[in-house]
């Protein structure tokens, strides 16, 4: 939806300016305005989009993004009884004002509240690194999905485009969610998987899963510049996941291509957009 900006016509500038901000707080960012909207009478000849220009300038100058990733920042830093952490990330891209949630990152970092910066689920990397090395901070991370499965951020350039500007990839969901431990086969025959996880966890899928967990992770930790977050329930799980480190895929490269190959790549929700 777009708004026509006849707020000229409003002698006081304030309720103006709440109208403009009201409109952009609740998404509305298309404008319609024009040269000859306004009266000369208006906020002393000023017509429409000179007064739209400066609320604009006004919003820049203190653009909420910038307030809100600062107080979450002290808000988890609260919670977590700490002065500071190695690495914050934006949990996902904005549906807009995306360069206050950047800069708001960058003044996490002068402030000492965080030591790295990171996002989560983009695609348009190259502009938030570009963003925030004008400030000198390095964006260090991009949290994605990306297992064996869900291949998507290999295939459509975010991967490559990370180790070309030294951002560490971060997978989540390494293993597709899969449910690790001796009750796997039982807990999906009873309680049988939804929407695109039904495609993959077929009984030849299951049968396989439990021996290859670890060289699912592996696959991962074997690539340079990728780092394999795997969902922890129990010791046991931990344990099973510890098992994926201190070697590395050589004949067991095969048997994965072969089984990935079998399984149409998951496109899921979310898409990464930045």
């Amino acid at each position: 939806m777009a708004l026509r900006l006849v707020i000229a016509a409003d002698r006081k500038r304030k309720v103006a300016k709440a109208a403009f901000d009201a409109s952009v707080d609740g998404g509305i960012t298309f404008f319609d305005t024009a040269e000859v909207y306004g009266s000369r009478a208006s906020f002393g000849a000023v017509n429409s989009e000179t007064l739209l220009g400066r609320f604009i300038k006004e919003r820049k100058q203190k653009d909420p993004g910038v307030e809100v990733v600062v107080t979450t920042t002290f808000d988890s830093l609260n919670r977590l009884e700490l002065s500071s952490v190695e690495l914050y990330q934006l949990h996902w891209p904005g549906i807009w004002g995306n360069e206050g949630y950047l800069d708001g990152l960058g003044d996490a970092v002068e402030q000492s509240l965080v030591k790295a910066v990171g996002v989560s689920n983009y695609s348009a990397i190259a502009e938030a690194h570009a963003k925030l090395q004008k400030r000198g901070i390095p964006l260090a991370s991009n949290q994605v999905n990306y297992s064996l499965i869900h291949r998507a951020p290999k295939e459509n350039g975010v991967k490559s485009t990370c180790d070309e500007l030294g951002i560490t990839l971060i997978a989540y969901s390494p293993i597709a969610q899969a449910e690790v431990g001796t009750s796997l086969h039982t807990f999906f025959y009873k309680n049988p998987p939804t929407g695109l996880r039904r495609q993959i966890c077929t009984p030849e899928f299951l049968s396989k899963l439990q021996s290859l967990l670890k060289y699912f992770l592996n696959w991962l930790i074997a690539q340079d510049n990728v780092v394999p977050i795997p969902g922890t329930k129990n010791a046991e799980q931990a344990a099973k996941f510890a098992g994926a480190l201190g070697w590395r895929l050589n004949s067991e490269v095969a048997e994965l291509r072969a089984l990935a190959t079998e399984i149409k790549p998951v496109t899921s929700f979310p898409a990464e957009k930045f």
